[in-house]
């Protein structure tokens, strides 16, 4: 059924021969970078668990409840405010117990790119925070920064039609796609939706192309920006 949506947008299947492998997955050398890229995907609850060390967060501590409170949940999980990731983890919380959730919210777009160095990862969550691993393994964060938002918001848009034609992957997310691919990942209330294909095809898709412009006008941005501040 997959493989028919897929092709009638022009989106191919990941190929699933790699797909014995399970997460979390580790395409860069640096171990730090590896944790952010599998964070990304929220499909690891426990890799979200609070450290000791660390100051405590309510929305962390309601998300591992234990009985869950149902209410709190559906209220953190439906609220457009909080951290994008943190509500596809709440509602990911709320389907393990039963709870029937709204299905195509979407909550976040991950782009991966293989390139010559290694894979260039960019990923837009709801509230507009923005993550870049670059293919040499160099990460950078974005909250709150004014000029990301209309970006990240035209992202998501792009992405929303994807969404609203496909359905969320049942299986354990795949490794990172192979050199020559392009992976477009939406992490939506009811899973995590995906597409990949060569990257030729899939500038070539009336429906994946929208969603490639409006990643790499962010990308440019998400650039331009961490450029400038290493300025002197």
């Amino acid at each position: 059924m997959f493989r028919k949506i897929f092709s009638a947008l022009g989106l191919g299947l990941a190929s699933v021969s790699g797909a014995a492998a399970t997460p979390p997955y580790a395409p860069y050398s640096d171990p730090a970078a590896n944790e952010i890229y599998n964070l990304l995907f929220c499909d690891n609850l426990s890799s979200f668990a609070p450290r000791a060390k660390l100051k405590p967060q309510p929305q962390l501590e309601a998300l591992f409840a234990d009985p869950p409170d149902i209410p709190v949940l559906e209220k953190f999980a439906s609220d457009s405010s909080q951290e994008g990731r943190l509500r596809s983890l709440a509602y990911w919380r709320l389907r393990s117990t039963g709870i029937r959730v709204p299905s195509k919210v979407l909550l976040g777009v991950i782009v991966e790119t293989p390139l010559v160095a290694g894979l260039d990862t960019l990923a837009a969550f709801s509230e507009g925070g923005v993550r870049y691993i670059n293919q040499t393994g160099k990460i950078a964060f974005f909250e709150g920064i004014t000029s990301l938002r209309p970006l990240v918001d035209d992202l998501l848009r792009a992405s929303q039609p994807i969404v609203d034609r496909i359905g969320p992957w049942k299986s354990a997310r795949l490794p990172p796609p192979k050199s020559g691919n392009i992976r477009l990942t939406f992490l939506v209330s009811d899973g995590l939706y995906f597409g990949e294909g060569p990257t030729a095809k899939m500038k070539q898709d009336p429906a994946a192309w929208p969603v490639i412009q409006s990643a790499s006008a962010l990308l440019n941005q998400v650039v331009a920006i961490a450029t400038k501040s290493k300025s002197p």
